[in-house]
C-alpha cells in the first residue's frame, strides 16, 4: 500500500467552483519532524556499531513504518484537503543508492519516497518572477478507477553575479568515526571546492567538534582563500561525538557574524552518530528550531558508510533547511559547485503546499511520502507556522494516488502553494487547477518522461520500503522503464537508478 497520507481536513461546502478553497478548522498542528518521545526519545538504541564502537540509531518499533504506510485512503466526503511543507531533501536516496552500491538493503525506516522523486530533474515551466510556478499532470492507472496525480512546483534560476552574499558557518564532525575512509578526507574535498566558488561578498567560519566544540575559524572573508584553504587541511579526527556543542558552537557564532541582508547558514558536515552531551532528540531540536527563528538555516551534509539518517533529516527539518548526503567526490562536486546557487541562496520561506479535492470526482486519494512534512489544514494560511526553505531554481515534487468516482469528470483538484518572501516576509501565493479530461490514459503513453521517472521513483522507493508496488506498477516491470527512460533522457542518474533497481531486485 502506498505511504501514509499527510495530514488532512475537512473543507466547509466541499464544491470545487473556483472559489476561495480555505478550509474549515481542523486538528491541531502536531509540529514538523518532531519524534514522538517513545522510549526517552534517545537516538542511541544501546546496540554498539563493532566499527566505531558507537551506538545505533534507535530503531522505530516493529511493524510501525509498515502500519504508517499501509493506513487507509482518505475519504474526499470527510477530508478533501490536504497540506503539507515543502521539502527538498535527498538524503534518503542519497544513502539509499550506496547502500544498494555496497551490496545492501536499505533500512525500509530510512526510506523517504519524496526524496527518491526530488533527487531527480524535473524541467518544470519557471515563472518569470520570484515565485512559485504550478505544474499539475495526471495519468490513469491500470487499476480500475485509480489514478496518479503529480503537484509540481518550481522556481526560478539566480544569475551567479545575483546571488546575495553568503554568511557560512561550517560545523564539522572531527570524531573518531570521521576517521573511516571517504568521511573526512570527503568533508575537506567538499570544503575546498566550495571556497574556491564563494565571491568577494561571501564569509566562512568553522568549527568543529569531537568531545567539545572549537572555533577553529572566526568568520573570514571568502576573498582569503589562503587562510579559508588551509584551515579545511588542518582537520584531524579526535576524540567522540558532541553534536550538541558542535551546534551550540556553530549557531553562537553564525548569530554573532548575522548579516541581515545575507544569506546565514549554518552547514553541518557529519555521520550524524551523536554520542556525547546532549543525545536526546528534542534536546538539540529545540535548539536548532530557535536558531531556525532567527533566520539563520541549516543544511546538513550526510557522510560515512553508517549514517545517522534519522537525526540528520529530523536537524534539517526543524532547522528550516535541507538534508543531502554524499558518498563521493562527485556528488560534493554537485552539491557545492554545481548547484551552489540553490544549495546558498533562498527564494522563499515557510513555503507551504494545499491541494483540495472536488469530492464529486475523487473518492478517496492519498499522497506518497512527506508523513512528517504534515500540517494541519488551517496553518495553510497561518504565516507563523513553520514551512520550507527553497532556493532559487528548486523544484518540489508530490505525487498522490487517487480512486475516481465512476463516470465522474470535471475538474478533479486545485493546488496551492504559499510562501513568504525571503527579505520582507510579505506572503504571496500561486495555484493551478486539473479537470479529468486532461488526465493521460497510462502512466506509460501519453505522459512526459520525467513524470515516468518519478513514477519509477517513487514506486521503487515504496517497494524498498514496503515490499508493496504503486497501484498498476509492478516491480518486475521497472528495469525496463527505467532503462527506457534513460535512453529517452539521456540521464546518468536515471541510468544509474535503473542499475539500483536492478541490484535490489537480486538483493531480494
Amino acid at each position: 500500500m502506498i505511504a501514509l497520507l499527510l495530514s488532512a481536513v475537512a473543507c466547509g461546502g466541499g464544491g470545487m467552483d473556483g472559489g476561495d478553497t480555505r478550509p474549515a478548522d481542523g486538528p491541531a498542528n502536531q509540529g514538523r519532524g518532531a519524534p514522538s518521545p517513545d522510549g526517552g526519545g534517545r537516538y542511541a538504541s544501546g546496540q554498539k556499531d563493532a566499527s566505531t564502537g558507537r551506538e545505533d540509531e534507535e530503531a522505530p518499533a516493529a511493524g510501525e513504518d509498515r502500519a504508517a504506510a499501509e493506513q487507509e485512503d482518505r475519504d474526499t466526503t470527510a477530508e478533501q484537503v490536504s497540506t503539507f511543507a515543502l521539502d527538498v531533501d535527498t538524503a534518503s536516496y542519497g544513502y539509499a543508492r550506496r547502500t544498494l552500491q555496497e551490496g545492501r538493503m536499505p533500512d525500509p525506516a530510512h526510506i523517504r519516497p519524496e526524496e527518491f522523486v526530488n533527487s531527480f530533474r524535473q524541467d518544470y515551466e519557471e515563472p518569470g518572477d520570484d515565485g512559485f510556478s504550478v505544474h499539475l499532470d495526471g495519468a490513469r492507472t491500470p487499476e480500475n478507477g485509480t489514478a496518479l496525480l503529480r503537484v509540481g512546483l518550481q522556481t526560478r534560476r539566480d544569475d551567479p553575479e545575483a546571488r546575495r552574499p553568503a554568511s557560512l558557518t561550517f560545523v564539522v564532525d572531527v570524531s573518531g568515526s570521521m576517521a573511516e575512509p571517504g568521511r573526512l578526507d570527503l568533508v575537506r574535498e567538499a570544503l575546498h571546492k566550495l571556497v574556491d566558488q564563494l565571491g568577494p561578498g561571501d564569509q566562512i567560519s568553522i568549527v568543529t567538534f569531537s568531545d567539545e566544540a572549537e572555533l577553529v575559524l572566526p568568520m573570514t572573508p571568502a576573498t582569503d582563500r589562503e587562510t579559508l584553504h588551509g584551515a579545511v587541511e588542518r582537520l584531524a579526527v579526535q576524540g567522540s561525538t558532541n553534536l550538541e556543542a558542535g551546534l551550540t558552537t556553530g549557531y553562537a557564532e553564525a548569530s554573532r557574524a548575522f548579516r541581515s541582508m545575507a544569506t546565514n547558514r549554518v552547514i553541518l558536515l557529519s555521520d550524524g552518530l551523536a554520542n556525547t552531551g546532549e543525545t536526546s532528540w528534542q534536546g538539540i531540536l529545540d535548539r536548532v528550531a530557535e536558531s531556525a527563528g532567527r533566520q539563520i538555516t541549516l543544511l546538513c551534509v550526510g557522510v560515512g558508510r553508517e549514517y545517522g539518517d534519522r537525526l540528520m533529516e529530523q536537524l534539517a527539518d526543524n532547522g528550516d533547511g535541507a538534508a543531502v548526503y554524499v558518498s563521493s567526490v562527485e556528488d560534493a562536486r554537485k552539491v557545492f559547485v554545481e548547484r551552489l546557487g540553490t544549495t546558498l541562496d533562498l527564494r522563499a520561506r515557510d513555503a507551504k503546499a494545499q491541494v483540495v479535492f472536488n469530492p464529486a470526482v475523487v473518492e478517496s486519494y492519498h499522497l506518497i511520502g512527506y508523513e512528517n512534512r504534515a500540517l494541519a489544514a488551517e496553518d495553510f494560511r497561518d504565516d507563523a507556522k513553520d514551512g520550507g526553505e527553497i532556493g532559487p531554481g528548486h523544484s518540489v515534487t508530490a505525487l498522490y494516488r487517487v480512486r475516481l468516482r465512476s463516470g465522474a469528470s470535471g475538474q478533479l483538484a486545485t493546488a496551492t502553494v504559499r510562501w513568504q518572501d525571503p527579505d520582507t516576509r510579505r506572503p504571496a501565493e500561486a495555484g493551478r487547477s486539473l479537470e479529468t479530461r486532461a488526465l493521460a490514459g497510462s502512466p506509460w503513453e501519453g505522459t512526459s518522461p520525467r513524470f515516468q521517472v518519478d513514477v519509477v521513483a517513487a514506486t521503487f522507493a515504496e517497494y524498498l520500503r514496503t515490499r508493496e508496488p504503486l497501484t498498476g506498477v509492478g516491480l518486475l516491470d521497472l528495469p525496463g522503464h527505467a532503462t527506457r527512460l534513460a535512453a529517452a533522457t539521456e540521464d546518468p542518474m536515471v541510468t544509474e537508478l535503473a542499475d539500483l533497481i536492478g541490484r535490489a531486485t537480486a538483493l531480494g
